[in-house]
């Protein structure tokens, strides 16, 4: 059975204890084993990271030291997957530039909390296969600095200060033989139950970064 190393901590305001109980469930049913850390002390230990077949950061902030970052960023480069959600893989690790470089973008604010719609921009990805071509959402609308090369999945309409700009949602992208993928929906535990499809994405992308998709 496949494995699935959570990293639950960082700041409690992203509520990291109930998201990753939400998604270790959902990933328990769809055939993985997952694991649940507290602390970042795993990551130093680039070997035993290869056990995973997948890594699902939600640690908002927090700090890596070097031999976590070389050994996370070796890992996935290696061919282990990763994926998370918002801040929890977004906003985690300031300044950690492989880190960041890796996911493929990071947050620098949300100006517009409240109404926005996600649209989804590739039909082809059994990502987001059989979704709504666009769906309200009703959050912080993540405003995000991203790679130019990432494949975006989903994308939103960001007005601020007098600018209108389409904005990556979902995207995904390889680091070496490793595949990653990021959602920034996901505030609070409760919006993957009032809003299923960010739900759906969210699966769906940690099993295709698990290679399963």
């Amino acid at each position: 059975m496949k494995k699935v190393l959570f990293l639950s901590g960082g700041w409690e305001g992203h509520q990291p204890e109930k998201i990753v109980q939400l998604f270790a469930a959902d990933l328990a049913a769809q055939g993985l084993a997952p694991e649940i850390t507290r602390t970042l002390e795993p990551l130093a230990d680039a070997e035993a990271l290869k056990s995973y077949a997948l890594i699902f950061p939600c640690w908002t902030m927090g700090t890596l030291t070097d031999v976590q970052e070389r050994g996370l960023v070796s890992a996935v480069r290696g061919g282990v997957g990763l994926a998370g959600i918002h801040g929890g893989m977004g906003d985690a690790f300031r300044g950690r530039l492989d880190y960041e470089w890796m996911v493929g973008g990071h947050f620098v604010g949300h100006p517009h909390v409240g109404d926005y719609t996600v649209r989804i921009v590739d039909w082809a990805s059994p990502i987001t296969a059989g979704l709504p071509a666009s769906f309200a959402y009703r959050s912080e609308q993540y405003y995000l600095l991203t790679d130019p090369a990432v494949h975006v999945l989903a994308d939103t309409v960001y007005v601020h200060a007098g600018r209108t700009a389409t904005m990556p949602v979902a995207w995904v992208k390889t680091w070496g033989a490793g595949r990653v993928f990021y959602n920034a929906l996901g505030h609070a535990p409760e919006e993957f139950v009032q809003f299923p499809a960010a739900r759906t994405l969210t699966v769906r992308g940690c099993l295709w970064a698990a290679g399963l998709l």
